[in-house]
């Protein structure tokens, strides 16, 4: 019974790091409808803006205010050079042209840090374990999942109670009468697709203590996170949460009585959701 708390409490660590790195994917692909699959190596670049941060400082804070602010310039650098002639293409082209941004990105990693894998200390402040429920946890598992739970309550106002949601939705229904109303839409996705960036590197700086900081780190959790939205619902803020918690949950506890096959366990959920409900748990059907 103890393994498997601890394995759930594991879960649910994982299902909130996949919840914010999908989120990151559902907000440009549901409000923008752009596939992104360089979403992997913003949140490799955000571990290592992080990670160079608090080995100059020892600061956690700002080492994840730093990875906010170098994949958000980020984000805006590539949306405006490359990403904005790209957003009316068909899916085929926006997946090329983010792959082959996302080598570039790993690469460039590797040319200036090597490949050797750079640890990521626990801050001192969470570096402890709590007792919970007669298990000794460690105590920065929790804090992520905090951290994680008050990231997405922050996003979920600024997307859904401010200006800028509305904007976004009207711009992608028609952006010329948008413009006409006087609101520069070309400006508001470069501010999302950034927005998304920014979540992709906040999420690898605060997984980086639990993972090795390493150029290929973003490779397996963006297959995740993808198979995340699929099965929450594309488009979807709670379905990418939803998707987060149910894919955390069946990886861990699928590892703990049979390690080998987590990865089939989580593909199997998501074949069922599919046929189940091609559009998701929380999705809406129809939805481009």
């Amino acid at each position: 019974m103890h393994l498997i708390e601890a394995q759930a409490l594991n879960g649910l660590a994982l299902g909130a790091v996949l919840s914010l790195v999908a989120l990151g994917l559902t907000i440009v692909f549901g409000l923008l409808g752009f596939v992104n699959f360089a979403h992997g190596a913003l949140f490799m670049v955000g571990a290592y803006a992080g990670w160079v941060v608090y080995s100059q400082t020892e600061n956690f804070f700002l080492a994840m205010v730093a990875a906010l602010v170098v994949t958000f310039i980020v984000g805006l650098v590539i949306e405006r050079v490359l990403i904005r002639m790209y957003y009316r293409r068909p899916p085929e082209d926006q997946i090329l042209v983010t792959y082959g941004l996302a080598i570039i990105l790993v690469e460039i990693v590797r040319a200036i840090f090597t490949g050797v894998t750079r640890q990521m200390p626990t801050p001192a402040w969470a570096a402890g374990t709590v007792q919970l429920a007669g298990i000794f946890y460690p105590q920065y598992r929790l804090v992520l999942i905090v951290i994680a739970a008050v990231t997405l309550a922050i996003l979920y106002v600024v997307l859904f109670r401010t200006r800028i949601g509305l904007i976004v939705r009207a711009g992608i229904d028609d952006a010329l009468i948008v413009n006409i109303l006087g609101v520069n839409v070309n400006r508001t996705f470069l501010l999302v697709f950034a927005l998304g960036a920014a979540i992709a590197g906040f999420s690898g700086i605060v997984d980086a203590p639990l993972l090795a900081v390493n150029p290929d780190m973003g490779t397996d959790l963006l297959v995740q996170s993808f198979v995340v939205v699929v099965i929450g619902g594309v488009g979807s803020f709670f379905g990418a949460i939803l998707g987060g918690l149910i894919a955390g949950e069946i990886i861990s506890l699928t590892t703990a009585f049979a390690a080998d096959y987590s990865s089939v366990a989580l593909y199997a959920a998501m074949a069922l959701v599919l046929i189940v409900r091609p559009q998701g748990l929380l999705g809406v059907e129809g939805r481009a």
